[in-house]
């Protein structure tokens, strides 16, 4: 008879945020040999995702089988004097045996306000018994600040309410959401257009030369035209995720991108950096039918914004890459801007697969690079489940 290392089980905390879903621990919480970054730490997170998996389903752990919801994050309360929570994320690959830190999820940092406060790292003497409460989150993935402005009922979070977020089926309360100086990927440095050009003409192997602003702001970011590679800009994940060859298309537009931002020294580093860039295509507004059935009408909306994530498309958009768009259509030029009328703006509204969301920033010259202060959005958070997960004792 084979002897195997039992379960053992881990304090962790199941929460949506925004159109993504995720695993949290707290840091202090986590196996001794995970609470470091390594190896021991990425095979721990692969397990209780379910990760990898070849079936693709992720059965056999907390994962729902879509890079929305194959995430996990691990939070400790700051040592940094200005801030409340130190906050990493980890996006899991479904089929391989990777975790990529090289990047933050937007959609989740509403829930990390949320958690922050739940969790008691928040200094009681700042926590309204009703009212809001700003929850300052250090992103340690890229050097960044959030901050969190969280509803706060009886001494509460309030995670119940009327605020609608199109990706998301039922309504709760809302959380903005703030990005301070967004532009600049922390370790992999770089001005906010790390060519220098608002747009640029990106060679793509088998595709020839295509447009292309590519962006470092929330998230590196590149972004396409739509009827550049062939698309309308209104497709749904039905439309591209079944087709083989597409996918292959972004992937090679997104390393194409990668190298050409300084984010790879070579094409095969792009497998072990999924995560990041993201790539995206735009479009002018149109009407169209989101995925929930509802009708979009043009008139509602300045742009159409598709993006990729994790090798398919994504079915709403990413918040980090909500924070680049923002940042993008600030800047004249840019392809983004364009298609969204030209001009300086402070806010756009884009369609993507869910529905619309606005975004907002500010953009300004300073010594001849443009730079952008902070980016806002608004997103939603509740707690899903809480409790332990369960691992093999010998899966990491």
């Amino acid at each position: 008879m084979t002897t195997t290392a039992p379960q053992i089980k881990v304090p962790a905390t199941y929460m949506r945020g925004g159109t993504s879903k995720g695993t949290f621990f707290r840091l202090n919480d986590l196996p001794a040999s995970c609470q470091q970054a390594g190896l021991a730490r990425d095979r721990f997170m692969l397990r209780v995702v379910g990760s990898p998996d070849p079936y693709g389903k992720q059965i056999d752990g907390m994962g729902g089988a879509s890079s929305s919801t194959s995430k996990c994050v691990i939070l400790a309360k700051s040592a940094r004097p200005d801030y409340d929570v130190d906050y990493y994320f980890g996006q899991v690959a479904i089929d391989a045996a990777l975790v990529d830190w090289s990047g933050n999820c937007g959609n989740l940092s509403a829930a990390v306000g949320a958690f922050a406060l739940h969790a008691g790292f928040v200094d009681a003497a700042r926590v309204p018994q009703n009212g809001v409460c700003v929850v300052r989150i250090w992103q340690a993935n890229i050097s960044k600040t959030i901050i969190a402005h969280v509803p706060v009922t009886d001494g509460q979070v309030q995670e119940t309410g009327d605020f609608e977020l199109d990706g998301v089926t039922f309504p709760a309360a809302e959380i903005m959401l703030e990005f301070m100086d967004p532009a600049d990927e922390g370790e992999d440095g770089g001005a906010m257009f790390p060519t220098g050009n608002v747009v640029d003409d990106l060679d793509v192997p088998g595709l020839g030369t295509l447009k292309a602003t590519m962006i470092n702001s929330g998230i590196p970011t590149i972004f396409v035209n739509a009827s550049d590679i062939g698309l309308m800009g209104t497709e749904l994940q039905d439309d591209i995720n079944g087709d083989v060859s597409r996918l292959a298309q972004f992937e090679v537009i997104r390393i194409a991108g990668a190298l050409r931002m300084g984010l790879i020294k070579t094409p095969e580093e792009a497998a072990k950096r999924q995560h990041t860039p993201k790539i995206a295509f735009v479009a002018p507004a149109a009407d169209y039918i989101a995925s929930s059935g509802k009708a979009v009408r043009a008139g509602e909306f300045d742009l159409l914004v598709r993006a990729v994530s994790m090798g398919k498309l994504h079915h709403a958009m990413m918040g980090t890459a909500s924070v680049a768009i923002a940042t993008a259509a600030a800047v004249p030029g840019t392809l983004v801007n364009l298609v969204a009328g030209g001009g300086m703006r402070e806010a756009v509204r884009f369609g993507h697969p869910s529905g619309t969301l606005r975004v907002g920033a500010q953009a300004e010259r300073v010594n001849g690079q443009w730079t952008v202060n902070k980016a806002a959005m608004s997103r939603s958070a509740r707690i899903l489940m809480e409790g332990f997960v369960r691992v093999p004792g010998d899966s990491f």
